[in-house]
């Protein structure tokens, strides 16, 4: 009688680059003979959390879903848990002391070992704690299983060179290190053959690309170079930051007619002095003189962020400064976070800890202005006529709405009527925006255009029912000769860096 292959469970919480990092792990076990667990399923053979150290609160979510967990486990003989990603590379053995039924622990750094720990924690029947001090193995000579058929995430360099006085990041993934541009090129060209229509490129600072390299100006050239590759209709990026954010890189922008109108720059603080003392290398005017060549550039761009409120010492009037920018900014959307004291940053031993009332107060001020803004940015849009790339899953009420969901170009979130001919995720819609809220747009008539892509067969292909002893699609492993291969996160955040960064 054949083996039942066993069942696995990612579930993923932080930024993109854990997102990305959790597709490697996924073709890493699917590579090893798992099977994805169903959605009915109430708990896998083997759960794996790839997890987040960058909010105060990522330790108590860890614990509790552990916690959740273990009377599953006590009650299914075989059963694993595994936990990686920047929790476990700065908590290591704390978590199998404070949850001793983890079988495995592995960091940002060995990723590749996951199948070969879960082999050995079964077999020795203890658990294994392995966390690489450096790099074992470029991410992306790994298998990977992607989330979407037609759009995927392509790393450029993995660690960080910065030393912002608030994040923990650098300690956990390491010093920056670029991947060749060839090497990079080749995984696109790869997704694009396989019906990829657009592709984001992925880095803690993805516009430092290229200083391990000698190189100011190798980010630009990348995307010049995406800009070449006959297939591909959409280049984004995240996340840049303002110190390595260069004229030459507005150039390509505006220059290269698949790269999309849309900028996602942390901001932090708009306070000059408190800019310093988080060591974010910038200033008030240099980040809105930024904007302001952007939008020259590219009138139409829609911009975002990420805002800290109450880091230590903030007072009245830097918190003032951070509205300013914001108004003069108006960025189309933002990301705010109340700040978070994390243990072994420099930022958590500073004096002038902000009481955590003022911190809200001020955070719902922030709030309550970008939501005004963002709405009237969005209003802006009413009557434009925009090609929506078709989303799976962006829609949560679609069902409900008879409505179906993708990006503009400028990467807002589109609702819009179904047509009468079929459409795929991953296929191309032109409609006319109708409506704007907030934090989406509607088109409240039929698309005057459909376009059939081979991104919208490559998911038709993905979800036709599988053949027997068909392999899980999906899946792609690295590419042999120059190492390169070629999102369904619970928490993802916006931002490369973590949303810090």
């Amino acid at each position: 009688m054949p083996e039942v292959a066993r069942t696995y469970e990612v579930r993923t919480f932080g930024c993109q680059m854990n997102v990305h990092d959790s597709e490697r792990m996924s073709g890493l076990l699917e590579q090893a003979g798992y099977v994805r667990a169903g959605k009915d399923t109430e708990t896998a053979d083997v759960v794996v959390f790839n997890t987040c150290a960058v909010r105060e609160n990522a330790d108590n979510r860890l614990y509790g879903n552990l916690g959740q967990l273990a009377p599953k486990k006590a009650a299914r003989p075989g059963m694993q848990i595994a936990v990686g990603g920047c929790l476990a590379q700065k908590d290591r053995d704390t978590i199998t002391r404070r949850a001793p039924w983890v079988d495995v622990v592995f960091g940002t750094h060995n990723v590749g070992k996951l199948p070969v720990l879960l082999e050995r924690a079964r077999v020795e029947r203890e658990a294994q704690v392995e966390i690489a001090e450096s790099l074992e193995a470029f991410p992306s000579t790994l298998p990977t299983r992607r989330e979407s058929p037609y759009a995927a995430w392509v790393s450029v360099s993995v660690g960080c060179n910065n030393t912002c006085t608030f994040c923990i990041v650098p300690a956990l993934r390491g010093k920056e290190k670029d991947r060749r541009p060839g090497d990079v090129l080749a995984e696109v060209e790869t997704l694009v053959g396989e019906g990829v229509l657009e592709i984001t490129l992925l880095g803690q600072n993805v516009n430092a690309y290229g200083s391990d390299m000698g190189d100011r100006e190798a980010f630009s050239k990348l995307l010049r170079a995406c800009g070449r590759i006959e297939g591909l209709e959409r280049v984004r990026f995240t996340s840049p930051h303002p110190r390595d954010f260069t004229d030459d890189v507005i150039e390509a922008m505006a220059q290269t007619p698949n790269v999309m109108p849309q900028l996602h720059m942390p901001l932090q603080s708009g306070s000059s002095r408190l800019l310093k003392a988080m060591r974010r290398s910038y200033r008030q005017e240099r980040y809105l003189g930024i904007i302001e060549k952007v939008r020259a550039a590219m009138p139409d761009a829609a911009i975002s962020t990420d805002i800290i409120v109450g880091f230590p010492g903030e007072t009245d009037e830097d918190f003032e400064e951070t509205l300013h920018v914001v108004r003069e900014a108006r960025f189309a959307q933002a990301f705010t976070f109340q700040y978070s004291k994390r243990p072994g940053t420099p930022a958590a031993e500073m004096d002038g800890q902000v009481p955590k009332a003022v911190v809200q107060e001020r955070y719902e001020r922030l709030v309550a202005l970008q939501e005004e803004i963002s709405w009237e940015e969005n209003k802006r849009q009413v009557g434009r006529t925009v090609e929506v790339l078709v989303a799976e899953g962006e829609g949560r009420k679609d069902d409900a709405t008879r409505r179906l969901s993708g990006r503009a170009p400028d990467n807002r979130l589109v609702h819009f009527a179904r047509p009468e001919q079929p459409v795929r995720p991953g296929d191309m819609v032109t409609v006319e925006i109708s409506y704007a809220a907030p934090h989406h747009l509607l088109a409240e008539t039929p698309p005057s255009a459909v376009r059939r892509t081979r991104a919208g067969d490559a998911w038709e292909l993905r979800n036709a029912a599988p053949q027997a002893g068909a392999k899980p699609q999906g899946v792609m492993l690295g590419l042999p000769t120059i190492g390169a291969p070629a999102p369904a996160a619970q928490a993802a955040e916006p931002g490369g860096g973590c949303s810090v960064c």
